[in-house]
């Protein structure tokens, strides 16, 4: 495997492991205590804690992406075929 083609796994796996992370621990200013600004959309995340969940993509991502890459290294999937 060409390390351009190990660079493209890994932006897939950090897109589609954001996506599954971003929802997680959300809750909307309608379930707070503290609706915060006057005129946001209720549905806004009261505190979205972006730092953390683009971290915790980063890691879970590069685990996803070693796996990926042990897989293809190893042969037990030949994609040549």
């Amino acid at each position: 495997m060409n390390p351009v083609g190990a660079l493209i796994i890994y932006i897939l796996l950090w897109w589609v492991t954001l996506f599954a992370i971003l929802p997680m621990g959300v809750s909307g200013r309608w379930e707070s205590p503290d609706d915060g600004v006057n005129g946001a959309d209720p549905g806004a995340p009261a505190k979205p804690d972006m730092k953390r969940k683009l971290i915790t993509t980063s890691w879970v991502s590069f685990l996803l992406w070693l796996f990926t890459l042990a897989v293809i290294i190893s042969g037990i999937f030949n994609f040549n075929s």
